[in-house]
């Protein structure tokens, strides 16, 4: 049975990158072994480059090529996209978040910007199927965020009305994209704390069980 908050919630959406896992050193120390100090100016370039891949429409290991090639790094990108993107860490604190919710009735969803290699690995290696109820990886869906058709696209998966669903991404914008369509939103990022997101989860009416 699905629980139902205070507020009408029945569902939590998050985010992934920046909520649920992290990349250790982030993006640009990343790529300095390979480019140094235009580590930077290459993941602005990379990180738009990307764009079609994030909705399915290419392959993120060929754009990335391109992308290298034009800075005449020579390294494999195969092995540059494995060194890279797939060097995730879940938080174990975000793992135990998604279980209490669960825990507690309500359904809990997965809702992430990812190229279907990188999508593949989350759901392969990381287990991540196991832990969410319906999985939004964009790349399947053809849609990204913040578009308001990615979450409405979203909701159809998830079998609710938006004013049942509650969204968590560390990116505003793209709180801003699911606000547009009728749900709930949450702008919050790993650094702000735990406690923090339970706080913002309970002026929702959203209450994990107890750890």
């Amino acid at each position: 049975m699905i629980a139902l908050s205070a507020n009408g919630i029945r569902h939590v959406l998050l985010d992934a990158d920046g909520v649920l896992q992290h990349r250790p050193g982030g993006w640009e120390s990343a790529f300095e072994e390979w480019l140094g100090v235009r580590a930077n100016v290459f993941l602005e370039e990379m990180f738009a480059a990307e764009k079609p891949a994030i909705r399915g429409e290419r392959d993120a290991v060929e754009v990335l090529g391109e992308v290298l090639d034009r800075y005449g790094v020579t390294a494999s990108p195969d092995e540059v996209f494995e060194s890279v993107w797939h060097r995730i860490e879940p938080v174990p604190a975000s793992l135990d978040l998604v279980r209490r919710l669960r825990a507690a009735g309500f359904g809990v969803h997965l809702g992430t910007n990812q190229s279907l290699r990188r999508a593949a690995y989350m759901r392969e290696e990381l287990g991540y199927d196991d832990l969410f109820d319906v999985s939004c990886y964009s790349a399947e869906l053809g849609l990204a965020k913040p578009d308001p058709a990615y979450f409405r696209r979203a909701l159809e998966l998830i079998g609710a009305p938006p004013e049942q669903v509650l969204f968590v991404d560390d990116v505003e914008p793209n709180v801003d994209g699911a606000r547009e369509v009728g749900m709930a939103g949450i702008h919050w990022h790993l650094r702000d704390g735990h406690d923090q997101l339970e706080k913002l989860l309970a002026e929702h009416g959203v209450v994990p069980a107890p750890a």
